[in-house]
């Protein structure tokens, strides 16, 4: 039995065949935009607490020296760190917005694109099941023939089919909501992070460059 499910030719047939369509289908780009999705679903989520903590200097900096003597802060996010040069060094929090938004577009672009891909496999790896399927049966000798020739084509075709459907629906399919989900997840979240900077940014009454050194000795 466990021979008989572990087929290679038909894992190739199905897998090899599945993954050649889809790069065919989508592209190199895109393709290489689903593997870089997959490796992203190993890394660490985004951290709120720690990007909080870090900033939360930040705004304290701000809140002591003014825009102008406070030094960005980097926290190690390419994103944040951007806005926080942006903050520093325009001396204004009304740019934020427009910045984080060229960042979310474009990681939403990623995630949208490795989800396609991978929704794309998952449409393809039951047709190269049923292809898998189509070959076993052409190559099973005829109805006269004796030994297990016709056992084992039948046995092929099914497994075929099966490696389809499970490739589709247990690989492929899953991957690409995965993919989806944390990024839905990573954008609330920086979202979240964003909202909590401004206003923590506001709420230390300095909306304008001028140190508050400056404006109490005035």
């Amino acid at each position: 039995m466990t021979e008989t499910l572990l087929d290679p030719q038909a894992i190739a047939i199905v897998l090899l065949g599945t993954l050649a369509a889809t790069l065919l289908r989508c592209g190199v780009a895109d393709s290489r935009l689903a593997i870089a999705g997959v490796r992203t679903l190993l890394d660490r989520p985004f951290a709120v607490d720690r990007a909080k903590a870090e900033l939360s200097v930040q705004i304290r900096e701000i809140a002591d020296d003014g825009f102008i003597r406070a030094e960005p802060r980097h926290i190690g996010d390419t994103e944040f760190d951007s806005l926080s040069d942006l903050i520093i060094h325009q001396r204004s929090i009304q740019s934020l917005h427009g910045e984080h938004q060229k960042f979310k577009e474009a990681r939403l672009a990623h995630a949208q694109t490795a989800t396609r891909v991978f929704e794309s496999a998952a449409e393809l790896a039951p047709v190269f099941g049923l292809a898998g399927t189509l070959m076993a049966l052409a190559q099973a000798p005829g109805p006269a023939a004796q030994g297990g020739g016709l056992v084992g084509a039948i046995a092929m075709a099914v497994v075929t089919t099966l490696y389809g459907l499970v490739a589709a629906n247990f690989v492929f399919a899953p991957l690409g909501s995965a993919i989806a989900r944390k990024s839905r997840r990573e954008e609330r979240d920086r979202d979240a992070v964003l909202a909590w900077l401004e206003q923590g940014i506001r709420q230390t009454g300095i909306t304008d460059p001028q140190p508050r050194i400056e404006r109490e000795a005035a």
